[in-house]
């Protein structure tokens, strides 16, 4: 294969506009990408910075604030009144799926319990 026939080839014609072309899209696309990565960086420098380890908010020595301990049960699925099965539409649902227990002290782990 000769290759100044194909070096000649390759240069000729359409081969010349197509390979430019492509050089012309990629320095566009690499220039768009620098100027979104150089944006992102001015964007990113006039944020705050992190708050420090020191202005951090810490809990305070009374305990934590507005601690609520309520125990819940599940609603029974309500039947139908008529008895025929039939399904109940949402509308006819209660609200939540859960109401407050009658027996409000927490669980406790039991010893022989695995969790």
């Amino acid at each position: 294969m000769d290759t100044f026939a194909s070096a000649y080839l390759a240069a000729s014609g359409k081969s010349v506009l197509a390979t430019v072309a492509f050089i012309v899209v990629g320095i566009v696309l690499v220039g768009g990408l620098i100027w979104a990565f150089r944006l992102g960086a001015k964007v990113r420098a006039r944020e705050p910075a992190p708050p420090k380890p020191h202005e951090q908010p810490r809990r305070p020595a009374s305990g934590p604030a507005h601690e609520t301990s309520r125990v819940r049960e599940p609603n029974e699925m309500p039947r139908a009144a008529d008895g025929s099965g039939e399904r109940l539409t949402p509308h006819e649902l209660r609200p939540t799926g859960s109401r407050d227990s009658a027996d409000q002290s927490r669980p406790r782990w039991d010893e022989g319990s695995t969790g």
